[in-house]
């Protein structure tokens, strides 16, 4: 029986270790080395996607026979890509600015194996409603949820109720890697073998 191939995940993210972790299959993590473009006025597509391709193609140069995965995320809105906030002052205008409105989110995926020349590059999307709120609900949500190390300022499976009004599509893209399009690449196109 042939060994199953070897996954890593280009990212330093715990939720999607987390979510990866769900499919069942072991993987290592491996942080690439890379400056990510976070350019607010480059299209969102077009970012999470060179971002993705970035991180999974650095990691994949030094591992050539193993499966690696990159992704990245951003939230939109208004024709501007929201990353992760710089300090607690920027994600309380964030916060601010999402409040009582619908945005999108964009996850850019990249599954690279440099040693069969396999390249896989999608895009996903979802939308998110805000509830309408003061800054009263902000001070309180950044008191309890680490704001600095997400796009848009927000986590959509943390203190869920006091911002989120709803949500369409993929809620694990939302969180940062989505699972549907993920699992479907990886089981169709790679780990079978």
């Amino acid at each position: 029986m042939p060994r199953p191939l070897r996954l890593i995940l280009a990212s330093a993210s715990p939720r999607r270790r987390e979510l990866l972790g769900g499919l069942g299959h072991p993987f290592d993590v491996i942080v690439a080395d890379v400056v990510e473009h976070e350019d607010p006025a480059t299209d969102p597509r077009v970012m999470v996607a060179h971002n993705a391709a970035l991180k999974a193609d650095w990691v994949a140069e030094r591992h050539p026979d193993a499966v690696v995965l990159g992704a990245d995320t951003t939230v939109f809105l208004d024709g501007e890509a929201i990353n992760k906030p710089r300090d607690l002052a920027q994600a309380r205008l964030i916060l601010r600015r999402l409040s009582g409105r619908e945005h999108t989110v964009f996850t850019g995926l990249a599954v690279r194996r440099v040693s069969t020349g396999l390249k896989i590059d999608e895009g996903v999307a979802s939308q998110v409603r805000f509830k309408p709120f003061g800054d009263e609900v902000i001070e309180d949500y950044i008191r309890l949820v680490n704001t600095l190390d997400k796009a848009g300022a927000y986590s959509i499976q943390e203190q869920t109720d006091m911002i989120i009004a709803g949500f369409q599509g993929s809620f694990s893209n939302i969180m940062g890697l989505p699972m549907e399009a993920t699992k479907q690449i990886l089981t169709r196109d790679v780990l079978q073998g």
